[in-house]
């Protein structure tokens, strides 16, 4: 099994109130790997807490595609180890029309040369409405990736995927080694965040996920959790251990 990481906006409300605390809690989860949100605005928090549990943050979000200086989000990623920056959001209004998709690319192709200069990758992260969205009856995501340089990479948030309507493990097989990560999550297919649950919990089909991309980093993440998060966290983790080989 990869190792896996964590989306530390799965714990925002412990990041915003005690940022060490939170990445000390997850480490005595067991991960050895987390992924920071916004990184580039708390550089040296973030440098502090990992250095004090040892963790790793090989991935990051941050909005490069709409920053007017991108250039300081990808040096800040590069103080913090990273290998792989990316974006985690676009809205819904960008993604109706071919001419729109391919722009998008075209800008993500620009910004991965400087990313490769600072010896990093850029991808993007997807949500439910770049599968959702048809054009000439193909996701726009795949349309998206059509126009992508070669370098560029995926992080395929597999339940926002399922939601969208994507048959997500033929998706998976589809992208093939441009997916570097996926996000795992569960719960139901209504995209209900409320309703999310540990790994193996709801109606998403992890196990097939996993075998489609065995290579991608498990990412877990909640967009929303009814109980303690923390917990929910742990339990995705003992899943996957127990499941994923």
């Amino acid at each position: 099994m990869p190792t896996p990481s964590v989306q530390l906006y799965s714990v925002r409300d412990a990041v915003a109130e005690d940022l060490d605390g939170a990445v000390a809690r997850l480490a005595r989860i067991g991960l050895r790997r987390v992924e920071p949100y916004a990184f580039h605005e708390r550089t040296a928090e973030y440098g502090r807490a990992l250095a004090a549990t040892g963790l790793t943050a090989p991935s990051g979000h941050a909005p490069v595609l709409t920053s007017d200086t991108p250039e300081a989000i990808f040096d800040a990623a590069a103080e913090l180890g990273m290998t792989t920056v990316i974006d985690p959001f676009l809205p819904a209004e960008l993604w109706q029309t071919a001419d729109q998709v391919a722009r998008l690319a075209e800008r993500v192709n620009g910004l991965a040369g400087l990313a490769s200069d600072r010896g990093l990758e850029l991808g993007y992260h997807n949500h439910a409405w770049e599968l959702s969205t048809r054009l000439d009856g193909r996701h726009a995501l795949e349309v998206f990736v059509g126009h992508l340089a070669p370098e560029v990479v995926l992080e395929v948030d597999t339940y926002w995927a399922a939601v969208g309507g994507a048959d997500t493990p033929a998706l998976l097989r589809e992208l093939g080694d441009r997916v570097r990560l996926i996000h795992v999550k569960d719960g139901t297919l209504d995209g209900d965040v409320d309703r999310q649950e540990p790994a193996g919990s709801g109606d998403v089909d992890v196990p097939a996920i996993l075998a489609a991309a065995p290579a991608a980093t498990r990412v877990i993440e909640f967009d929303a959790y009814a109980g303690d998060v923390f917990d929910g966290i742990a339990r995705s983790l003992a899943w996957l251990t127990e499941h994923d080989r």
